[in-house]
């Protein structure tokens, strides 16, 4: 028996700042790049909406479960180039992706049960927004109303 493949990523992908309500940022360091700190991402999955893509992705990578309510879509999406030691998760010749953001205020010093990452830090937005390796991050960061 063969092993199962995986499918190509959709390039489409959510990205969601999670925030407190004094506007500190929490930031989680990429387990597969050391010193490369993000706010949730990830990549919809067949059938999904960007809104559902979100949810799932703050549950998966933080533990936290956010209601409905508690999820902003910011109406903004970004397109911009695969970082080549990235694109071998996508289909061939993909090269851009299109990036939704949302926002999402949870409790001021909220912990996470991390599981794709290995570390997380609560930091103030200017701070965040510094240390992001993602210009779209830091973006999505500074945007926060």
């Amino acid at each position: 028996m063969l092993p199962e493949q995986k499918s190509p990523k959709q390039p489409i992908s959510v990205l969601v700042v999670l925030h407190d309500a004094d506007h500190n940022i929490l930031l989680l360091e990429r387990a597969d790049r050391a010193n490369f700190w993000q706010s949730v991402t990830g990549s919809l999955e067949q059938g999904e909406t960007p809104f559902q893509a979100a949810l799932r992705e703050v549950a998966e990578e933080t533990g936290f479960v956010l209601q409905n309510h508690q999820l902003h879509d910011c109406e903004t999406q970004v397109v911009y180039e695969i970082y080549p030691h990235w694109r071998h998760r996508y289909a061939a010749g993909v090269t851009h992706n299109t990036e939704h953001w949302f926002r999402a205020q949870i409790a001021t010093g909220s912990v996470p049960k991390l599981t794709e990452h290995t570390a997380w830090q609560w930091l103030p937005r200017v701070q965040a927004a510094e240390l992001v390796f993602s210009p779209s991050n830091r973006d999505a960061i500074l945007a926060l109303p």
